[in-house]
């Protein structure tokens, strides 16, 4: 469904970022695309969904496809009325709305009032929350409830491709446990397709049924979840577990040496 083809990004005409990206998302699968703080990912996300101009970025070699038909370069309101739609790091949801009018914000691209209506009560299944709180703006919203938004105005655009960039981020355990069910449970109930960016590898993995390994604008590494689980570099670098099974710090894990295969 989604296929990235030796793509490069450069900011600011100077600084290259993404050094011949190649993957694929296939249609109906959760792919995880992993990797530390700077590795490119983030881009990645941009690069697909359109939105690397207003950071001076620009894809400068290779091409994005949907469906087999390509959309890079596309505009981004083009890009989510083909399917594409993601969620950004931080939630970025519109402070001063309320729920339900950040809700109606995410189908901006349709016309079909009547579908919108009905897509809103769909929110409102997966996130029960949200129903209690449709009338509250959303800077009053908790960082949970506010993920939940960022997701669910997601789902307003219809997408055939979801792009998650870091779920997980500053939530408590059992709220990412949460959020992670609901992403699989979109997945298998409504067919929506979803590329997860994140750092918490271990839950990435464990609803993912392919990933990526990006180090340096490079994917150098990939596999079935289960494999890369299983995977000692995995473990070690990003599971933050040694050969031994001893886990280690955070400091250890963030300074870790790359072994050289990981490159060549």
């Amino acid at each position: 469904m989604l296929t990235l083809n030796n793509v490069e990004v450069v900011y600011d005409r100077t600084i290259l970022v993404l050094r011949g990206v190649s993957f694929e998302v296939p249609q109906g699968q959760i792919v995880a695309l992993l990797g530390s703080n700077g590795a490119g990912k983030s881009t990645t996300l941009k690069t697909i969904s359109g939105i690397l101009h207003p950071e001076r970025g620009a894809v400068t070699a290779g091409t994005v496809e949907l469906d087999g038909v390509r959309i890079d370069h596309r505009e981004p309101a083009d890009i989510v009325k083909r399917g594409i739609a993601q969620v950004m790091e931080g939630r970025r949801t519109f402070q001063l709305l309320t729920t339900e009018e950040n809700l109606v914000a995410g189908a901006h691209t349709r016309r079909n009032k009547a579908q919108v209506l009905r897509d809103i009560e769909l929110v409102y299944e997966y996130f029960p929350r949200l129903a209690e709180r449709k009338r509250v703006k959303a800077g009053y919203l908790s960082g949970g409830e506010q993920q939940m938004l960022a997701i669910g105005r997601g789902l307003m655009s219809r997408p055939k491709v979801m792009l998650l960039d870091e779920p997980s981020l500053g939530l408590a355990p059992l709220l990412v446990e949460e959020i992670f069910n609901i992403i699989q449970r979109l997945n298998q109930d409504e067919g929506v397709t979803v590329l997860l960016v994140e750092q918490n590898a271990v839950m990435a993995l464990s609803i993912a049924t392919y990933g990526y390994i990006m180090e340096n604008g490079r994917i150098v590494l990939d596999g079935a979840a289960a494999t890369l689980q299983g995977n000692a570099d995995i473990k070690e670098f990003y599971l933050g577990l040694s050969e031994a099974g001893a886990r280690k710090s955070y400091r250890q894990v963030k300074h870790y040496r790359r072994r050289k295969r990981w490159l060549s």
